[in-house]
């Protein structure tokens, strides 16, 4: 079975639906894409998978060691790149809860955002640049 089903709406817009959870998710193109950028682009999604993802792993790491990222935010920048037209730079930077992390801790939680599945799988050419504001 799939996992995901998308289905062009017409307009630049379509509807992906997730069968496990039965969610919905719709994109449309960006205004400087044709779009109407009335929902997530295809490439804002790719940039949000990858700060979830991050994000999803620390959580697991974070589990794993005791550690308490709750709270945790990412704000997350996607810079585009023309011909061909693609992401070329993606910016994540976690804004820590305000928690006296050791520097071990600390360096857990980097290690478990670089080897996220979706930081992995993205080509090599595409930047991430990764920044942790530590509120020490």
């Amino acid at each position: 079975m799939p996992t995901i089903e998308t289905t062009y709406l017409g307009g630049l817009t379509t509807s992906a639906f997730h069968f496990q959870s039965k969610t919905i998710i719709k994109t449309d193109a960006p205004l400087d894409n044709q779009g109407k950028g009335e929902s997530f682009s295809p490439t804002d999604l790719l940039s949000a998978s990858l700060g979830s993802c991050m994000l999803t792993i620390m959580g697991i790491a974070a589990r794993t060691h005791s550690i308490v990222i709750d709270n945790a935010r990412v704000e997350i920048t996607k810079i585009m790149a023309a011909d061909p037209r693609r992401v070329a730079e993606i910016q994540v930077v976690f804004n820590m809860p305000s928690i006296n992390y050791s520097d071990k801790e600390k360096q857990i939680l980097y290690k478990a955002a670089q080897t996220c599945p979706v930081a992995l799988s993205l080509h090599p050419d595409l930047k991430q640049i990764i920044v942790f504001n530590f509120q020490d």
